[in-house]
């Protein structure tokens, strides 16, 4: 599935965080649907940057390659 515009970091939204001012950082969240690349902040996730993984390990391969999209 795409993002649509502004939905995520890769389509636009911002990369800082409007509540503390911070870049956002690209990490390892999880879900109840799975691990998956994303930001979070002061004020709780942000985005998700990428689809679901089932590790951890497999997500971290992906963030560690950079090759992540949704």
């Amino acid at each position: 599935m795409m993002a649509l515009p502004g939905e995520c970091i890769q389509t636009g939204a911002s990369p800082i965080c409007e509540v503390c001012g911070k870049k956002y950082v690209m990490q390892i969240l999880y879900s109840a649907a799975g691990y998956y690349i994303g930001t979070e902040c002061c004020d709780g996730p942000n985005s998700r940057e990428s689809g679901y993984y089932k590790s951890y390990f497999n997500a971290e391969v992906v963030l560690l390659s950079g090759q992540y999209s949704r």
